[in-house]
């Protein structure tokens, strides 16, 4: 039981910092907050994703090119670009790596308007600190597992942002409905979302980029909304108007 709530802990604290301050904040500047916040949900990432931890600003880059190709050859991380799930996300950690160390050209004209802590980023980073924490959920496990299947989910702690991207990224430009026509393949795959945290409304994502709550219809539950919407109530962020972008709807 202990290790079934860690495991759960992990994998949806990690996701809310993916889906609130990376995506949300980092690459669509959905919202502002003030440096101090920006400080705490920088250390609060850092925790919450571990081993996995993700550059911020690299994360940034690497998701407006997905918007801007979206399910194009230029396109980091479409699933129609790959074969299998496994091979797009070894080619999203190449793009990744490649803005990480700032070699992607292709990243250049989205550069901007993301938070940075240079010292936390480069450290996080190291192979020395995700072993660190590849360790503490190791000696975790084997303190408190009571069964030898409990440590085939510590690849998935290893690895937790990765499994995240590849279930929206895979699963959300191919299989569900869409709402709108957007030029791309990206769907609603809203039987998955409850893994996702209103990630997997891909479709009306890329109809409405900048907008804080994915769901469109009355049905769409975005779960991270209310908390977003909580936070801007609490002053800890500030929400900015969304711009539209002209897609039309797809024909019923």
């Amino acid at each position: 039981m202990i290790i079934l709530a860690f495991f759960l802990a992990h994998w949806y604290l990690s996701l809310f910092t993916q889906t609130f301050f990376h995506h949300r904040y980092a690459a669509h500047r959905m919202f502002s907050m003030s440096y101090g916040w920006e400080r705490v949900f920088f250390i609060f990432s850092f925790l919450m994703q571990g081993s996995s931890f993700m550059s911020p600003r690299a994360y940034a880059l690497l998701h407006r090119m997905h918007h801007a190709y979206s399910d194009t050859p230029l396109d980091p991380h479409s699933p129609h670009n790959s074969s299998n799930a496994f091979t797009m996300m070894w080619k999203t950690r190449t793009a990744y790596q490649e803005c990480v160390f700032g070699t992607s050209v292709a990243a250049e004209r989205f550069a901007g308007e993301y938070p940075e802590w240079p010292a936390l980023e480069a450290f996080a980073n190291q192979w020395y600190g995700r072993l660190g924490w590849g360790l503490l959920y190791i000696m975790f496990y084997v303190t408190f597992a009571n069964a030898w299947w409990q440590y085939l989910l510590l690849p998935i702690h290893f690895t937790m942002g990765a499994f995240h991207g590849a279930i929206v990224n895979w699963a959300g430009h191919k299989y569900g409905y869409q709402n709108f026509d957007n030029r791309d393949q990206s769907r609603n795959s809203l039987f998955f979302d409850f893994l996702t945290g209103g990630e997997l409304f891909q479709n009306n994502h890329h109809k409405l980029p900048n907008r804080p709550n994915f769901g469109v219809k009355k049905w769409e539950l975005d779960p991270t909304y209310p908390v977003i919407w909580t936070f801007n109530k609490l002053g800890i962020i500030k929400l900015k108007a969304p711009k539209p972008v002209a897609y039309p709807l797809v024909p019923a």
